[in-house]
């Protein structure tokens, strides 16, 4: 159930304690991982300045901030990101369709082409009930945001794996980013609906996002290398 635009894509998240680490790490992996994920605490570290040199690495750049506000605000940060190179960002579906859409159509009145919008549905984080008022089965709320974002004019969904496939199925032109990704083996840390590579591929995740297993890694470049093959395999 793969995307019919791309192949599935691996992404870095750098969630690394500092700007030179975060570094170290991009260049060890340049040219192997297409993209890196700058999160809440490298971006809160380092601010756009980071992005910049990562994208002179070769990377698309992946901002991982999850805009939630009133609609003026997240449009001008959707602007304001696409100013500093950012070619995907996310915001969080649970915001509605006004900001949602305020986010789209700042994105169409950018010259040239601006970030992929990709809503966030249910982190991977959660487990069945520890969502805060939130009754409905998690799959089941996550289908329905999805469907509510490809609506709204979103390129995309955060999802877990787990989700993917019913997502693609209702929402044929959405694309999926599935975080939660853990390597037969692996511990899955705070993570609680996790994925392998190839789990996640065959369930038509378009964009897999892996931090821990790689940065972690005694070998990040090979580590990186094997989800790459497990992912290729899996197609």
């Amino acid at each position: 159930m793969k995307s019919a635009n791309i192949a599935p894509q691996l992404m870095v998240a750098l969630d690394v304690p500092s700007r030179e680490e975060t570094l170290a790490l991009a260049r060890t992996l340049a040219g192997t991982a297409p993209w890196c994920k700058v999160g809440m605490e490298m971006f809160t570290h380092a601010g756009p300045p980071l992005l910049e040199e990562l994208a002179a690495l070769g990377y698309s750049i992946f901002l991982d901030l999850k805009f939630y506000d009133i609609p003026h605000t997240v449009a001008q940060a959707v602007k304001a990101a696409s100013g500093v190179g950012v070619n995907m960002l996310t915001l969080h579906c649970q915001g509605g369709e006004r900001m949602c859409r305020a986010a789209r159509e700042a994105v169409c009145s950018l010259p040239g082409k601006g970030p992929l919008l990709f809503g966030v549905t249910v982190l991977t984080s959660f487990a069945r009930g520890e969502m805060p008022g939130i009754s409905a089965d998690l799959p089941d709320f996550a289908r329905t945001l999805a469907t509510n974002a490809q609506s709204w004019g979103l390129d995309g969904v955060v999802c877990s794996g787990h989700e993917a496939a019913d997502i693609k199925a209702a929402c044929p032109s959405l694309m999926c980013l599935c975080p939660g990704i853990r390597p037969a083996g692996s511990v899955a840390d705070d993570q609680r609906r996790v994925m392998t590579p190839a789990q996640a591929v065959a369930a038509g995740a378009d964009y897999l996002v892996v931090g821990r297993p790689i940065i972690a890694a005694p070998d990040p470049l090979m580590a990186a290398k094997q989800i790459l093959a497990e992912m290729a395999s899996a197609t």
